[in-house]
């Protein structure tokens, strides 16, 4: 940004039309003169980044140059040859409309920010007036306040878990468990004491087919998330790395909310699998937005090029350009074809059964790529259950009961607090960034 409303008062015209007075930024007067003078008597195209953001920096640089209003404006959203002469032959001029939707946007942030900052002034933190509100912060932070109120009030109950292993000879072991949990420790030893001397058998065996299929391509949220659960990224680190790779021509724009892929981009990632994979690993797949606000004339988080696997020499780049060709890949590949099996283990001296069960990969499919992470502790991955016959007698290695206890809803992350604006629909993809560090770096919450 270029020009902005002054600093340190309201700077919008609260009566009739709300209009702003914008100034050119003190640290950008000297940029703006060089511009000035290299305008003089020039042709001045304007090509800055195909958002509501971008619109409003050209519309600034339009005024604060003194351009005329059919001053071209053209729109890319990757850095490549392809890309920007496509852009160059449609020019248009500035989409007044979309730069007043952020012109009101940042009337909001002011009327929100300068009536609510002197209340954190008198209230929070006595006469410390560098505290302040804003129109996403403020949500943020009651987010993390709500849920901390949970932790408080939260009581945990325990109850008993029981599991059992079977020896099945070289060296080949089955786990079982109790489908159900016992709510006090009288209930599991009643239970554990009727199966001494108990005779173990296969009672059935069930083997199901499955299937699972991969993620959407990345759009700026779903990006932010899963570079800080995979690559430990926080989010305000993600969008610079992600920043460099754009400028780099490496990668389409960073800021989306859309899981589309162009025909162009589908046509080159179908060419990177059948020639790296083989056909049977291609699966076409086009991807639908659920949110409601998202702007999908924008494409996904994607690599210019599928063939370059190498998306730079720096490490943090690299590994990044990695997950986002991983998962742009992916998103075109088959289905992984799963088998699950359950084995039922009867109790001769009990009606309740125990339950093992297993899967085995069929075929990998798009699992041969990438395989997305959750914000939940990720359950044991189930292995493939040994050889077993109906009616097979087990032998007992251990049966034990284990008190478990219910936890609270864990305190959010960089990761999980992002997934939860974009649920609410509070924000947009270029704000989750700067507002998770603002009310870090404000000491509203504390990461630890």
């Amino acid at each position: 940004h270029v020009r902005d409303i002054p600093e340190h008062h309201m700077g919008v015209d609260v009566g009739g039309r709300r209009t702003l007075k914008n100034k050119v930024s003190s640290d950008k007067i000297k940029v703006i003169n060089e511009l000035k003078k290299l305008a003089k008597g020039a042709e001045v195209w304007l090509a800055t980044d195909d958002d509501r953001e971008g619109e409003a920096i050209s519309w600034h640089l339009k005024e604060a140059l003194g351009l005329p209003d059919d001053t071209k404006r053209i729109v890319f959203r990757e850095i490549t040859k392809s890309a920007l002469q496509n852009a160059i032959s449609k020019p248009r001029t500035i989409d007044v409309d979309l730069v007043d939707a952020q012109q009101a946007r940042r009337i909001l942030d002011r009327l929100v920010g300068y009536e609510l900052s002197p209340i954190l002034w008198k209230k929070i933190r006595i006469g410390k007036t560098n505290l302040s509100a804003g129109r996403v912060q403020s949500v943020a932070v009651r987010i993390i306040v709500e849920r901390e109120r949970e932790v408080d009030a939260f009581v945990p109950k325990g109850s008993f878990k029981v599991t059992a292993h079977f020896d099945l000879g070289n060296g080949k072991v089955l786990n079982a468990e109790l489908p159900k949990n016992f709510a006090t420790e009288e209930l599991a030893l009643d239970f554990l004491k009727k199966c001494i001397g108990a005779t173990f058998s296969i009672k059935s065996l069930e083997t199901k087919p499955a299937k699972k299929s991969p993620a959407a391509p990345f759009t700026t949220s779903t990006l932010q998330q899963e570079a800080s659960r995979k690559l430990g990224f926080s989010v305000l680190q993600t969008m610079m790395v992600a920043q460099r790779l754009y400028e780099a021509g490496k990668i389409s724009y960073m800021r989306t909310d859309s899981t589309n892929l162009s025909e162009e981009a589908l046509e080159k990632a179908r060419v990177q699998i059948t020639s790296e994979y083989g056909n049977e690993y291609y699966n076409k797949r086009t991807y639908k937005t659920k949110s409601e606000s998202a702007q999908e004339a924008h494409e996904a988080i994607r690599p210019t090029d599928f063939s370059a696997q190498n998306g730079s020499s720096d490490r943090n780049e690299q590994r990044l350009y990695e997950l986002i060709w991983k998962r742009a890949i992916a998103s075109q590949m088959s289905d992984a074809l799963i088998e699950r099996t359950t084995a039922t283990v009867a109790i001769s001296t009990a009606q309740e059964t125990l339950i093992a069960s297993g899967e085995v990969i069929k075929f990998e499919g798009f699992l041969k790529v990438y395989m997305e992470s959750s914000d939940e502790e990720d359950e044991e991955q189930k292995g493939m259950l040994p050889p077993l016959n109906i009616d097979q007698i087990l032998k007992l290695a251990d049966l034990k009961a284990t008190e478990r206890f219910t936890r609270h809803q864990p305190r959010y992350t960089e990761a999980s607090l992002v997934k939860k604006l974009e649920e609410m629909g509070i924000g947009r993809p270029s704000t989750y960034a700067p507002t998770i560090s603002t009310i870090i770096r404000r000491e509203y919450v504390i990461k630890e």
